[in-house]
Order: C-alpha cells, then sequence, then structure tokens
C-alpha cells in the first residue's frame, strides 16, 4: 500500500531514514511500528554486525515479517516482538538508534512514545521519525493535497477491500504541523537536529538525538 500510494517514492524516503541513524558496525538498533519489517530489514543489511529489533501491535503483520526475515537470511540479526511503543519493554539506554516509520501519528499518547524512545536510546544516540504529513502551501502543495484527499482514499479502498479507508487521509490530515511536532519532540528529551520536509512536504522525516543520561 505504501508503496502504490507513494508511486514508489517511500523506498527513497526509508534509505534517507537509514542513513540519518548514522549507523556502525554492532549497533543495536529498535524499529518501532515494524509492521512486515521492511526498514527493520533495510537497516539490518547497512552493517553485517548490526542487529535490529523490531517492534509492532500486529502479531499477525509480525508473522508476515518474520516470513521476509527468513527469507532474507536475517533471522540472526533481526528479532520482531509484539509490544506497545508507549510502554517498551527495554532497559534504559539499550539501543545505539530507534527508528519508527509511518506509525507515530497512529500512537494515541504520541509524547509518552516519544519519551518512550529517548529512555530506550544511548545518550547522543539518533532517533529517526518518518511521518506522512499534509502540505499547507503553494501550487505542488495542492496537487499533493488533491493526492492525499482524493487519489489515496480511492486506491486505498480499491487495493485493501475496505470502502472505509479514508481514515489514512484522516490521520494524515490531524497530523500535527511539523513545528508543533519538533517542539513535541523537544519537551520529551530528544535533541531535534533536522527537520527534513521531502516530496514538496507530504513526507517529513525528524532526526533527533536522545538527552537521555547515560
Amino acid at each position: 500500500m505504501n508503496r502504490v500510494i507513494s508511486l514508489g517514492i517511500d523506498q527513497s524516503w526509508r534509505r534517507k531514514t537509514v542513513r540519518a541513524l548514522n549507523l556502525a558496525p554492532a549497533h543495536r538498533v529498535l524499529d518501532l511500528a515494524t509492521g512486515t519489517a521492511d526498514l527493520a530489514i533495510q537497516v539490518a543489511r547497512t552493517e553485517p554486525l548490526l542487529s535490529v529489533v523490531g517492534l509492532d501491535p500486529s502479531g499477525k503483520m509480525l508473522d508476515v515479517g518474520r516470513l521476509k526475515v527468513e527469507r532474507a537470511a536475517l533471522t540472526e540479526r533481526v528479532e520482531l516482538v509484539q509490544g506497545d511503543a508507549q510502554a517498551l519493554p527495554f532497559a534504559d539506554n539499550s539501543f545505539d538508534s530507534v527508528c519508527i516509520a509511518f506509525g507515530i501519528r497512529n500512537v494515541p499518547d504520541r509524547g509518552k512514545a516519544l519519551r518512550e524512545m529517548a529512555r530506550v536510546t544511548r545518550a547522543g544516540g539518533r532517533v529517526a521519525i518518518l511521518e506522512l504529513s499534509e502540505p499547507r502551501s503553494g501550487l505542488l502543495g495542492a496537487l499533493a493535497r488533491f493526492h492525499i484527499h482524493a487519489v489515496v482514499p480511492y486506491v486505498g479502498a480499491l487495493l485493501s477491500g475496505v470502502k472505509e479507508y479514508q481514515y489514512l487521509q484522516r490521520s494524515i490530515a490531524a497530523f500535527p504541523p511539523a513545528d508543533e511536532f519538533t517542539t513535541l519532540m523537544q519537551s520529551s528529551n530528544l535533541n531535534v537536529i533536522g527537520v527534513h520536509p521531502l516530496t514538496f512536504g507530504v513526507c517529513h522525516l525528524y532526526v533527533a538525538e536522545s538527552g537521555q543520561p547515560a
């Protein structure tokens, strides 16, 4: 769905997210809202010694993800677990970096999830958040809004067989503007070092460093 709705551009967005993590050999990475593990697999492939834990609330999506991990021959380095981003089952400073793609807008208490990301990331470790957004100005922004409001619900319903696919458009429209979300990150023990609008603002990449004491 992400691939079709974004016209394939989501792959380049994910590559930018991986680069933003500033990965190194033997790093341990947490991928939240991992779904079917696409981003977790991409992260694991960047370094031969790197390990990834992918967490998602959906057991069925994780089952599909485990098949993908097995086909990619990464079962020794990618672990998938069921859990809630608002209450991570990990100790403080457990990871060198954390990422989440297209998931933070669906978390009921975003501030709590952001504080959990900061808590489990070592001091100075990177946190990269990739999220869809609604462009708010300009001609290209208007075209992008038309795509989100008209094309996305139609294509989503067609491919998923769910007529009520308007929820995706509504969740994108309800997500706060970049400056507001950045302020929330800053107040959640994350030091924002970059906010990058992608493809005319239909997506943003937020990059931060954890302020969690070592």
